[in-house]
């Protein structure tokens, strides 16, 4: 899913007692497709740093803890924390959020607290796959990292991209990456976009989701110049936050189906093959009024209470989406 970016009138929305929060009335109607993956991953755009810093909004966000309470209730597995807002609020609520993330038992990429944890790559094994992550992101709004301590969040160097994804490709099947990047509210990528998408395709990429742009950007395949196919959604939007444009307010879940197969020749050496297939969106809607009551809809249970003429905005998300993936499909039917 897309941009987990939780403005002041977010968490205020989801206060219930003095400094203490609670989120799940707001992804209540979005986690049964959420729970229903193996693995999901989400994007931590505004940092969870805890209450004892302060909570702060735009231009530097400081999120409460109970964030992470709702991502791990609704089945997050891996966060990337790798963006232009990672260093809002310093070195102290990058510490305190990876402490927050290790204890919910939720794998981070994309910042460290030293060089021994940025250096490492993380991989999940799921169903006999094993998966990494890696998180980059063009900036952090011009603050600049602590001399002697550039682990702390991961830019967009190629070179330390393509050396990451090849340890990443040595162990492990799939390798996931997700990019902070992009023109915000451009509802289409840019040349930057697919020049670093192309990279990371020709160094062994298997997955791209694509973060920053806060509206929906399409999907599309890139082949790697080894003949690899490697699937990229360049943007996937907001998927909770207080923007209050219409494509600002539509997000999704991007789903895809992995599979491994293990063959073996007559001198028992062993091929891996991977497969990427069966993309499907879930086009969510966030709404609320008056800075207030928010909730994350799939955009296919909305009426025109909660949006004006949904069924044709709807209809073009779909069509603007799969322009370049046909075969996308719809996740149309209603989860109980």
């Amino acid at each position: 899913m897309g941009d987990i970016l939780i403005h002041n009138s977010v968490y205020e929305d989801a206060e219930i007692a003095t400094n203490q929060y609670d989120f799940s009335k707001m992804f209540e109607r979005v986690k049964p497709y959420l729970e229903r993956s193996d693995l999901t991953i989400a994007n931590s755009e505004s940092i969870i740093g805890g209450q004892e810093l302060g909570l702060s909004s735009y231009p530097a966000f400081n999120s409460p803890y109970e964030v992470g309470d709702i991502l791990k209730d609704v089945g997050v597995d891996v966060v990337t924390m790798a963006n232009n807002h990672t260093l809002d609020r310093g070195e102290k609520a990058i510490i305190n959020a990876t402490n927050y993330w290790d204890k919910l038992g939720i794998t981070y990429v994309g910042a460290a607290t030293s060089q021994e944890d940025a250096e490492k790559i993380k991989t999940m094994t799921v169903n006999n796959i094993v998966f990494s992550f890696l998180g980059y992101t063009y900036g952090t709004n011009g603050i600049k990292v602590p001399d002697g301590k550039e682990y702390l969040v991961n830019y967009i160097d190629e070179e330390k991209m393509i050396k990451d994804i090849q340890k990443a490709k040595a162990i492990s099947d799939v390798v996931i990456v997700n990019l902070h990047n992009g023109n915000e509210y451009a509802r289409m990528f840019n040349e930057q976009q697919e020049h670093v998408v192309q990279l990371a395709a020709d160094h062994g990429a298997d997955i791209i989701f694509g973060h920053h742009p806060h509206v929906l950007q399409p999907a599309k395949w890139y082949t790697g110049v080894n003949g690899n196919k490697t699937f990229a959604i360049h943007s996937l939007g907001n998927f909770i936050s207080a923007q209050d444009k219409l494509y600002r307010q539509i997000g999704a879940i991007m789903e895809l189906d992995v599979t491994k197969t293990v063959t073996f020749d007559e001198q028992e050496n062993e091929t891996v093959q991977i497969e990427i297939k069966n993309p499907k969106l879930l086009p969510t809607y966030v709404k609320f009024a008056n800075w207030k009551n928010y909730e994350i809809i799939p955009m296919v249970q909305l009426t025109d209470n909660d949006l004006k003429d949904h069924q044709s905005i709807y209809n073009e998300i779909k069509s603007h989406m799969s322009q370049f993936v046909p075969e996308m499909q719809f996740i149309d039917e209603v989860t109980k």
